[in-house]
């Protein structure tokens, strides 16, 4: 009888556990089903382009990504809130400034020129000296710098917080209304991510769909080779190495400090970061300073102009003789090589802007 009881016991045990686990199940799926959090975003991949530098943390979502546009382009984020980061970022110039220096919100000038930001995915520095290393200090340092939107922190948040739209916004987003400067840039940067520009005849002719001109192609030689040199920083889909180099633009009695000022080393004097050459059409004036309002005048520096100071780039092996001497033929070709990385459908692109209200 006893074992009988027993058995009848263990049975009753194991239907209570399957019913236990197939509630749980249910539950689950309830829960999963009304509750699913934000939608992921696919971040397609240009043919011929790198996988991408995304940390773990920071996820896409179409609900980041919004958030994170709507950020960008208010000036609820400066002092004045007269600017926002689409005022020294603007989509008609590649999200660059056409200015020498931007404007802050207090009215003085930004120490450097704006950079482009575009293929932020395949970044992992930031600025001209390289004092962010991550794409979340890049959209965090603007916020407090004294020169641009001269915030603090704290003050954003309660700004935000109070909003009528943002706790919401921020709920569906990373499900929580409690908005922190974390949250802040990390919806920045989703959308920053989704900047990319990959359609110029550059682009279209690696990938064999078009053919370049014979002065374009001559041009292209003439990048690729020691002729011009162009191709050691400048090289291959992205056109930027990603790294730092003095390329000449000074003499020793005017050398800036450049990546110096971030790492504190001597051999870093005058070095800044190699800039993309995408959609240089757009991305006027050139280099950290806006020095040159022209793409010739950056062509003509490269060829007679390069200064052989104490720290110049091993790679600039002609800046003891002041360039790479190129002829008008030669210049002419180069240039209209480079225009072929003019990605005019980016600039052009109504849904990485927001949409107009009535």
């Amino acid at each position: 009888m006893r074992r009988w009881v027993a058995i009848l016991s263990l049975f009753v045990l194991l239907l209570v556990l399957w019913r236990c686990a197939k509630d749980v199940g249910i539950s689950d799926a309830s829960l999963t089903d009304s509750n699913q959090g934000p939608t992921p975003y696919h971040l397609e991949i240009p043919p011929g382009f790198p996988d991408y530098f995304l940390e773990n943390e920071n996820r896409l979502t179409e609900e980041g990504v919004a958030l994170g546009k709507k950020l960008f382009f208010d000036p609820i984020l400066s002092r004045n809130q007269d600017i926002s980061c689409s005022s020294c970022h603007l989509q008609s110039s590649s999200f660059s400034d056409p200015r020498v220096k931007s404007i802050g919100t207090t009215g003085e000038e930004t120490a450097f020129h704006s950079m482009p930001i575009f293929n932020l995915a395949w970044m992992n520095e930031f600025f001209w000296n390289g004092r962010a290393k991550s794409r979340e200090a890049q959209a965090l340092q603007p916020v407090t710098n004294p020169v641009e939107m001269n915030m603090t922190w704290p003050e954003v948040e309660i700004r935000l917080q109070s909003h009528p739209e943002y706790p919401t916004l921020f709920d569906a987003a990373f499900g929580t209304d409690e908005i922190d400067s974390l949250l802040v840039v990390q919806a920045m940067v989703q959308y920053e991510m989704t900047l990319i520009s990959s359609n110029s005849r550059f682009d279209r002719a690696l990938r064999g769909e078009i053919a370049l001109t014979e002065q374009e192609q001559i041009g292209q030689i003439i990048f690729n080779s020691e002729q011009a040199d162009c191709f050691h920083c400048h090289g291959g889909v992205l056109t930027t190495d990603n790294s730092f180099h003095n390329n000449g633009l000074d003499d020793d009695a005017n050398l800036p400090l450049g990546l110096m000022e971030v790492t504190g080393k001597e051999e870093d004097l005058g070095k800044f970061k190699t800039p993309t050459l995408r959609n240089l059409v757009f991305t006027a004036p050139y280099m950290h300073d806006g020095r040159f309002q022209t793409l010739e005048e950056v062509i003509d520096f490269y060829s007679e102009g390069v200064h052989d100071n104490r720290n110049v780039d091993v790679l600039m092996e002609f800046a003891y003789k002041g360039g790479v001497e190129m002829n008008s033929e030669e210049k002419e070709a180069l240039i209209a090589f480079l225009h072929t990385m003019t990605d005019s459908s980016f600039i052009e692109d109504k849904t990485l802007v927001p949409a107009l209200e009535d």
